[in-house]
């Protein structure tokens, strides 16, 4: 089903000037969406009767329906949103750092957040732990409803325009099978006019397409890389993710050496573990040998359990003993604290439950 109407935030601020005269009224309509989080082009008061008519007659301002959200008593908030033809995507807010006040009242620290964006409806790539690779794959997202994802969540939750969010694409989605359109969205949301969310805060992370990994680091956005990596081996990781037959570790790790990193920024890599199945030291010791000559950080991730699944979390002792053999050997490792255990926090089960009716 065609959307009625084209997305204006499918336009970058160049775009938006060159269709938009006197380009003045660009810069006021990119302020009321992503400044003040209008969502028609009626409550655009300073704009002409008459352009407000017709840009509503073109374009949509709400490309994204909320259709649910769960809060999680550590602060985090798993929404789900339906696009123009009802295919639905998840995006997560997760409170990294809670507000802190100086004893006379004043603020001290500022909340910190990150934002989950999904790059797809569904997933092609069909990891074995992972559920929004049950439901198969839909379609691409425009640059426009990824960049709404994050407009949406900072209008629910009052974070001022000004105030910086990270972002990962770590949502729905292989975002190098949709490299376009996140590429767009990477410099839409960097736009000093709009949410003004630098490169160097922006994420994506990658299954490991290792061609499409050099296509964008020729790109050169700035953007961070994080590696979903979560096997030292071949045969492991292609029973835990298919594509790894196509795309293996080696060719992987020659793209990381090859694409372009900050000075002060590190190659993430992510390291799912799943109770007896790659959480010993045996794994680790393969892990510090394939990642030796990159500057490199990984972030062990507690797998996340939800229905039907054959896998297991792993103990906290094993969990410790994994990053301490790694940390003492000289490689930056942490462990990702765990968030939303108490709502549907792994990708693709807000979706999942919300499909077989079940919330």
């Amino acid at each position: 089903m065609q959307s009625p109407k084209k997305i204006i935030q499918d336009l970058s601020r160049e775009e938006l000037s060159e269709l938009i005269q006197p380009a003045f009224r660009a810069k006021q309509i990119y302020h009321w969406i992503y400044h003040q989080y209008a969502t028609s082009f009626e409550e655009m008061k300073n704009l002409p009767k008459e352009m407000k008519k017709k840009l509503d007659e073109e374009y949509t301002v709400a490309p994204l329906k909320q259709v649910m959200v769960q809060n999680s008593k550590d602060g985090s908030r798993k929404y789900l949103y339906q696009l123009h033809d009802g295919h639905t995507v998840e995006a997560v807010l997760l409170l990294m750092r809670a507000k802190e006040f100086h004893e006379d009242g004043s603020v001290k620290h500022q909340e910190r957040y990150t934002v989950c964006i999904s790059s797809q409806v569904g997933c092609k790539v069909g990891c074995a732990f992972c559920l929004t690779a049950k439901g198969g794959f839909m379609r691409n997202l425009t640059a426009g409803e990824i960049v709404e994802q994050v407009r949406l969540i900072k209008k629910d939750n009052d974070i001022a325009a000004n105030r910086r969010v990270n972002l990962v694409y770590m949502g729905m989605g292989e975002p190098l099978d949709n490299l376009q359109e996140v590429a767009k969205s990477v410099k839409i949301f960097a736009e000093e006019e709009g949410m003004a969310i630098a490169t160097h805060r922006q994420t994506i992370s990658t299954s490991g397409l290792s061609s499409k990994i050099e296509r964008l680091g020729k790109m050169e956005l700035g953007i961070n890389l994080a590696i979903s990596l979560h096997a030292v081996d071949d045969e492991l990781r292609e029973k835990l993710m298919p594509i790894n037959k196509a795309y293996n570790i080696a060719s992987i790790i020659t793209a990381v050496k090859n694409f372009p990193v900050n000075d002060r920024k590190r190659v993430m890599f992510e390291y799912l573990v799943i109770k007896d199945v790659n959480d010993d030291i045996s794994a680790a010791k393969k892990l510090l040998s394939l990642l030796d000559g990159i500057k490199a950080k990984v972030n062990l991730i507690y797998f996340n359990p939800y229905g039907g699944t054959e896998f297991k979390r792993p103990s906290d002792a094993d969990m410790h003993e994994f990053q301490d053999y790694l940390t003492k050997r000289g490689l930056h490792c942490t462990i990702r604290e765990s968030k939303g255990l108490d709502i549907s926090a792994a990708c693709g089960q807000l979706r999942e439950q919300e499909i077989e009716g079940e919330v």
